[in-house]
Formats: C-alpha cells, structure tokens, sequence
C-alpha cells in the first residue's frame, strides 16, 4: 500500500523557519520517500506505507518536542501503480 501525507506545524514565522519545522522537514527528507515537496505553508510526500507511518510518527514526535504547539496531518492511500489498485480517494468507479 502507498500512503500521501501532507502535513503544517505552527506556530508559523514568516521570516524564519521556526524550528519545528525544521525538525519536520529534515524527518521527511531523510525517510527515503517518494515525491517529497516542502513548502512554507505546507509539505507532501509520499511512500510505501511502513516509511510513511515511521516518518509520521517521527514527525509527530519530534516536531512538539521541538515547539511545535500544533500539527495538522491527512494521509491518504493512493493508487500503487505497481500493484494495479485503486485509491480509496480516487472515487467510485461505477
């Protein structure tokens, strides 16, 4: 199964990357996935299902240890071209 998770620390500075989510960042990056964007107001990667739930909980973790005082969080299963399923997000197909 693969996983999309997109993700936002706060509290936000517009001037310099709080950090907080410098912790975020670098825990995404660093967790071999797939299609990784990050971005001042919000960051997306994706993975194998086992590497995105490590990186979440990571993320989790460290990110409030390191001042985060919220973390906004949605992951989805996405299609796995490799293994010809469909997303759960993507619809019904009838």
């Amino acid at each position: 199964m693969r996983l999309r998770v997109e993700f936002t620390t706060e509290p936000f500075d517009l001037d310099e990357a709080p950090a907080h989510a410098v912790v975020a960042r670098e825990i995404v990056t660093g967790a071999e996935l797939d299609a990784v964007d990050v971005g001042p107001f919000g960051n997306t990667a994706e993975g194998d299902a086992d590497r995105v739930l490590g990186a979440v909980g990571a993320l989790l973790r460290q990110s409030l240890e390191a001042g985060a005082t919220r973390v906004s969080l949605q992951v989805n299963v996405i299609a796995d071209d490799r293994q010809g399923g469909a997303a759960e997000d993507e619809g019904d197909a009838t």
